[in-house]
């Protein structure tokens, strides 16, 4: 069952409930306030009579009372205290003579409801009492046909069917167009997982609406993007390792052939062997690569912490990448407190250091510093590689730890890289409890640091 259809019958089902109960409600409500005020009614015109006769009791005073009522929907009775009927303006009926007969019980000024049932009763009655000074004493019955009260309560019941039918049409109505203003941004949302699922990122969902559903929808463009722009850098990574791996290999091949042949000096061999040499190192680098983007998009890196004096560390790494420096020009220095020391695993903190060491090289230009800083701030070690090299532009600098991202989409061999490197850093230092936070400017040189929070002495 679709959820417009679901939506539609449950709105229909709770506002028919409510409509139900509040009909019925409102209609015995209404109809009892109706029989109630015809009773009311009753019984003022029978104290009203009750008081002419008081002032004036005569058969002239009872002859006008019979006259008035007989033009009128209701009838009056008037009896003396024995129950003899003195007037009737209409002829007693048997309904009319149980009434008569029933006990009246304590009477006081105002009159007494004696018949109320209008539903199973011919007629609804009031009574009251009148004393006359001469010593007359007697009793006003006024009576109403409940024909009249039935055909009253008719009409109500046709004006509360007629609201209730133009309620209903309206609430369907409200509840189509309800339903649709609702499942409108589901269906859309429907429609953009299914391209999602076929592997079509390229979806674009109206503007969200500030609710839950618009919560629902930005998540599902944000991954429609997110994953879009993987699948683009993935394809771009795809064809960057086919292109780098085709040429060592083209090389490889080339030059093995050319090895092979006969008449090559010792001199020649050697050379063409060391170029085989430096292509086959160069596939197996893009293969360690490879293997650690795996591991990576797996997480499945392994953390073996120990406790390691961090400047010890730090210059034994300032002394493996120093001839580096050296051979390119660029100055490298240290500047680490003496007194600090963290729990990290050795091995994969080297690898983070050296991923970042390696970048401020190969986009530094002689004459320019590197510089390595440690100290603590805030109870929390910082380690920073600030360089002077090219920088990074703003635009970039939010996605520079994406996997697969580039900031130079036309990298050389010579510079090359496949996105991964300051990812799998961003990853070994959160699994150490660790932010690295970037700072760069274009031809002035960029600032990475590492902050250490928890796992330090």
């Amino acid at each position: 069952m679709k959820i417009s259809l679901k939506l539609g019958l449950w709105f229909f089902v709770c506002i028919i409930l409510i409509e139900t109960i509040s009909m019925l409600y409102l209609h015995n409500h209404v109809i009892h306030s109706r029989v109630n005020q015809e009773l009311q009614s009753l019984k003022a015109r029978g104290n009203s009579h009750r008081d002419v006769l008081e002032i004036s009791f005569n058969d002239s005073t009872l002859n006008h009372i019979g006259l008035m009522e007989s033009h009128t929907d209701t009838e009056v009775v008037i009896t003396n205290k024995n129950g003899k009927v003195l007037l009737s303006s209409g002829p007693v009926s048997e309904s009319i003579d149980k009434i008569l007969h029933k006990p009246i019980g304590k009477l006081n000024r105002n009159g007494k409801i004696i018949q109320a049932d209008w539903r199973k009763e011919h007629f609804i009655s009031t009574v009251t009492n009148f004393k006359v000074d001469d010593g007359n004493q007697g009793y006003v019955y006024m009576f109403k046909n409940t024909n009249d009260v039935r055909r009253l309560i008719s009409q109500l019941n046709r004006h509360f069917i007629f609201a209730s039918i133009l309620i209903l049409l309206f609430m369907l109505i409200t509840i189509f167009f309800l339903s649709r203003a609702l499942t409108k941004p589901l269906i859309s949302m429907k429609e953009a997982t299914k391209k999602i699922s076929k592997g079509d990122f390229s979806v674009t969902l109206p503007p969200p609406s500030k609710d839950e559903l618009g919560e629902l929808s930005r998540s599902i463009q944000t991954l429609a993007n997110d994953l879009n722009y993987l699948k683009k850098e993935r394809n771009e990574f795809l064809a960057s390792i086919s292109h780098e791996l085709r040429t060592p290999i083209t090389y490889v091949k080339g030059y093995s052939d050319i090895a092979k042949r006969k008449g090559l000096t010792e001199a020649e061999r050697v050379y063409y062997l060391e170029i085989i040499h430096e292509e086959a190192a160069r596939i197996n680098m893009l293969l360690e690569e490879l293997f650690d983007f795996a591991k990576l998009d797996q997480n499945t890196f392994t953390i073996t912490k120990e406790k390691v004096h961090l400047s010890s560390y730090l210059q034994s790494i300032y002394e493996k990448v120093l001839p580096a420096y050296q051979n390119k020009g660029i100055q490298l220095l240290l500047k680490c407190q003496e007194s600090i020391f963290i729990e990290i695993d050795p091995t994969r903190f080297e690898q983070v250091l050296m991923n970042l060491l390696d970048n401020a090289l190969k986009y530094s230009n002689n004459p320019a510093t590197t510089h390595i800083k440690a100290f603590i701030k805030n109870r929390e070690v910082h380690i920073s590689i600030c360089d002077q090299g090219i920088g990074i532009p703003q635009t970039d600098l939010p996605y520079i730890f994406d996997r697969l991202y580039r900031v130079d989409k036309s990298r050389s061999r010579a510079s090359g890289g496949f996105g991964i490197g300051l990812a799998i850093v961003k990853e070994l230092v959160e699994d150490h409890c660790g932010d690295i936070l970037v700072k760069s400017e274009v031809g002035k040189g960029s600032c990475f640091t590492i902050v250490l929070k928890e796992n330090f002495r």
